[in-house]
């Protein structure tokens, strides 16, 4: 199974030197009021994607805050169960028999 995930990965890896490759030519992100910048496209996507992958984990930290403080206490962070019947509580109406 080992060599399968190392595969799996090396596969990846090679996917992506190939897209850098393929990718290399130079592109233009155009800012506001004229600015613009040149830089090889594949280095804008890896700013794209690493600045997307930032957002993603400084968006995580208010729950990750939470979650470390709950456990710090000892508490439980899941809902309290909810007080609705077991099926074995549950009752039938009047005049209703199970079986005929």
């Amino acid at each position: 199974m080992r060599i399968f995930v190392w595969l799996f990965r090396a596969f990846i890896f090679f996917a992506l030197f190939a897209f850098a490759l393929n990718n290399s030519q130079e592109a233009t992100v155009r800012w506001f009021f004229g600015h613009e910048w040149r830089a090889p496209m594949v280095i804008i996507v890896l700013l794209a994607f690493g600045c997307g992958a930032a957002l993603g984990v400084l968006a995580m930290v208010p729950a990750w805050w939470k979650h470390r403080r709950v456990a710090q206490r000892g508490g439980d962070i899941a809902p309290a169960v909810s007080d609705a019947p077991t099926p074995t509580e549950v009752q039938t109406p009047s005049g209703v028999r199970d079986g005929l």
